[in-house]
């Protein structure tokens, strides 16, 4: 019987490593960051963070056995993101899973990062629970640096997409006005330290798409015009006006973020709601959100923030539910740069 999974994400430059039971408690979570590798190229350079994949991995794990206080003999089956990510930086991660699997003799199964986050609001450990009454159904925002899409999650394997950024994700165009305006990359946490003291009505930016029939969303509108006001305003008058950049830039986002997230919230009648991925770690969007559900009345649940970015905690997750039902994976497993089909209905 599946019971705890030793769960590896190595889809973008992040190392993660962790070790989870079925009932989404965790019992350990390592990562190794890249940030410093890449701050010098502006952004992720795949050929650099599959070494860095290669180099971290084998320690991450034995980390996480020494913080778990556990071994091999207590683990049932290994959980590894084999897509959506970066190819080399996903290969890294499945090989090292299959060699462990057959060097082990336990079952492994790969896992859609996507998915992994839709199901991270149900992670627990000993500094955080989430509400008893957080179940199914309810609409999901996930967004990231590569992903920003609108989810009605009515069980496991239950994902239908609503909408989607039709351009740029949320946490790219972020990444992307930081680097424009001097603040380096990653740049998104800086936008959201700088707005904190910024007025978000000094500079108009557009929100396109936000009056949309639809679900869907669109970024590279406002990237463009970011890039245009940063440009007329000129290196002095930015740097003098960062604050209020920051936070007219950012309100921009998260008003369409918002606007989008309630309109399915109101189109299912869903009375609980998430946010999850890398960019729910924003401040600002966080606030929105609990103001949002405290006016209509919703159950918010947002994952710590340690369970927002990518983590291999919410791998392992959906790894043990999934192989507790029977579900493992062929040794010709291979990665993918896109989800399935199949995952999402």
């Amino acid at each position: 019987m599946i019971e705890r999974v030793l769960a590896i994400e190595t889809s973008c430059d992040d190392t993660s490593v962790a070790i989870v039971d079925r009932s989404g408690f965790v019992h350990s979570v390592v990562a190794a960051s890249q940030d410093l590798e890449h701050e010098m190229y502006g952004g992720i350079v795949p050929e650099i963070a599959a070494r860095n994949h290669s180099i971290a991995l084998i320690p991450l794990i034995e980390e996480a056995f020494k913080k778990a206080n556990m071994s091999w003999n207590d683990i049932h089956g290994i959980a590894v993101t084999n897509r959506p990510g970066l190819i080399g930086a996903l290969i890294v991660g499945l090989v090292t899973a299959k060699s462990l699997s057959q060097a082990k003799h336990i079952p492994f199964l790969g896992i859609n990062h996507l998915e992994g986050h839709l199901l991270a609001p149900f992670l627990k450990d000993a500094q955080h629970t989430p509400p008893e009454d957080f179940d199914y159904p309810y609409v999901g925002l996930a967004i990231s640096g590569g992903h920003t899409s609108l989810y009605h999650i009515t069980g496991l394997g239950e994902y239908h997409v609503l909408g989607t950024t039709k351009d740029d994700a949320a946490g790219e165009c972020f990444d992307k006005f930081a680097k424009m305006a001097g603040l380096g990359f990653p740049g998104g946490v800086k936008v959201d330290q700088l707005a904190k003291t910024g007025n978000p009505e000094a500079y108009e930016f557009p929100r396109s798409m936000i009056h949309d029939d639809t679900f869907d969303m669109s970024f590279s509108g406002l990237k463009s015009s970011g890039q245009r006001m940063l440009e007329q305003l000129g290196p002095e008058r930015v740097k003098e006006n960062l604050p209020d950049l920051c936070a007219s830039f950012q309100e921009a986002i998260v008003d369409v973020l918002i606007a989008k997230l309630d309109k399915a919230a109101k189109f299912y009648k869903a009375k609980r709601i998430i946010l999850t991925g890398g960019v729910s770690a924003n401040s600002r969007l966080r606030a929105r959100a609990e103001d949002l559900a405290k006016r209509k009345n919703l159950r918010l649940v947002i994952p710590p923030i340690r369970y927002c970015t990518d983590n291999a905690a919410m791998i392992g997750y959906v790894g043990a539910l999934r192989m507790a039902r029977g579900e493992t994976s062929a040794i010709d497993l291979g990665p993918s740069p896109q989800a399935l089909a199949s995952d999402f209905k």
